[in-house]
Formats: C-alpha cells, sequence, structure tokens
C-alpha cells in the first residue's frame, strides 16, 4: 500500500488552539502508511504583493514547498467573528501564487472548524470551502466536520470525544480515497487531462474503461 504525507493546517497561533490540538490528536492515530506533519503559521508574514516574488520571504517559500510536497491538506480553522482566521486567510493567499496556477491547484484538501459553540464554526467551515475552491483545490465533497463545545471534548490536549474522533477518521479516509483516486488518473495520463487534446492526447477506450470503473469502486463500494 502506498505510504501517504498530509500536512495538517491550523488557522490558529495560540499554542493551547483547540485545531492544533484536534491536529495534533489525529497525527498520532492515523494509519501506518499515513503520515502528517502539523506546519505553524506563525513566521508568514502579512501578505504584500510587493515581496511576492521567488525566494524573496524564505517562511513563504518554505510554506510553499511544504504544501507542494504534501499528497493531501487537513486544514482546521476556529471560527472568529462568523468568519474563518485572519492568519489562516493569509496565509492561503501567499500559497495561493501565481493565480489559478498554485501549489495548491487539485491538490486534495479536508477542511475542518472548531469552536466552543454548539454550531463548531459553521460559518467558518463555508467561508473555508470556498476558499479553497476559488485556488482550484479538490475539496473533499462530504458531510461538514464541525466540532463544536471544544471546551469539554479536548481534555490536557487531546481531543478525546469518541463520537467525534470516529466522524473525523471517517473524513481522513475520504481524503485518502481522493488522493489515491488523483494518483491513479495520473498514471493513466501523465501528461494531463484525459478529455483535452494537447494535455495527454485523446482518450483510448482503454482508459475510458479503467476511468469509468474507477468511478464506480468509488461511488458503490460494494459493487
Amino acid at each position: 500500500m502506498r505510504n501517504s504525507h498530509l500536512l495538517g493546517i491550523s488557522g490558529s497561533l495560540r499554542r493551547a488552539a483547540a485545531s492544533t490540538a484536534i491536529l495534533r490528536t489525529l497525527a498520532r492515530r492515523l494509519p501506518a502508511h499515513v503520515k502528517m506533519t502539523i506546519l505553524s503559521l506563525g513566521a508568514i508574514p502579512l501578505y504584500n504583493e510587493d515581496e511576492d516574488r521567488p525566494e524573496a520571504l524564505k517562511a513563504v517559500e518554505a510554506f510553499k514547498v511544504a504544501v507542494a510536497d504534501a499528497d493531501g491538506l487537513v486544514v482546521i480553522s476556529p471560527e472568529y467573528n462568523h468568519g474563518i482566521s485572519g492568519v489562516l486567510k493569509n496565509a492561503v493567499d501567499w500559497v495561493s501564487r501565481p493565480g489559478y496556477d498554485s501549489v495548491l491547484k487539485n491538490k486534495p484538501v479536508l477542511v475542518m472548524s472548531s469552536a466552543t459553540s454548539p454550531l463548531g464554526g459553521v460559518r467558518a467551515q463555508l467561508q473555508l470551502r470556498e476558499l479553497f475552491a476559488s485556488t482550484l483545490s479538490r475539496v473533499i465533497a462530504r458531510r461538514q466536520i464541525v466540532i463544536g463545545e471544544t471546551a469539554q471534548k479536548i481534555k490536557d490536549g487531546e481531543l478525546s470525544d469518541a463520537a467525534t474522533l470516529t466522524f473525523i477518521d471517517d473524513g481522513i479516509a475520504d481524503l485518502i480515497d481522493e488522493i489515491r483516486l488523483l494518483t491513479k488518473a495520473c498514471d493513466i495520463a501523465p501528461g494531463g487531462s484525459l478529455m483535452r487534446p494537447g494535455r495527454g492526447g485523446s482518450p483510448t477506450p482503454a482508459t475510458n474503461i479503467t476511468t469509468v470503473r474507477l468511478i464506480q469502486k468509488r461511488t458503490n463500494p460494494g459493487g
């Protein structure tokens, strides 16, 4: 089984942040073939287009390399004033350049939100999905992972609520499935799209059949 490397990104800089605690808990319970590195956004400066050039800022370039090297992203944000955190939006603004052709393009992304309220940051969740859709990332299509009442569910820096952990585990499984499907699609058409001439060539009957089988397996696991 192919190993997968995930990059965990927390939208909070606070040492005892619930979002970061959730990522740390997940990193310790992943299966053996999946590893997750958690990256702090503390060194990322405020976005300034004047500084947006190759090798201008080491922290930004290191962030871009980490995103590019990851098979998929696990992004979680707290909710501030009904929206995502400024530090997370700022980091995405940096890494989303050049527009529509950045390291985020076609990158599988699982988004989550957390809050002390029972709603779990659901309004921030909507902004997260829209944000990564705008960067042409492959946002995992699934039930929203919103983690509410974090003060009760996180103890000693660990997410301990069994039902929440099981639900998040399902989300991670969906992310790994997307990574594997994307890898297989790239193996079929290493030059690009199967359907666009000049981006991998015209599809053949064999590749069409393989693609259909992949889709059927994804949508009907028991079939």
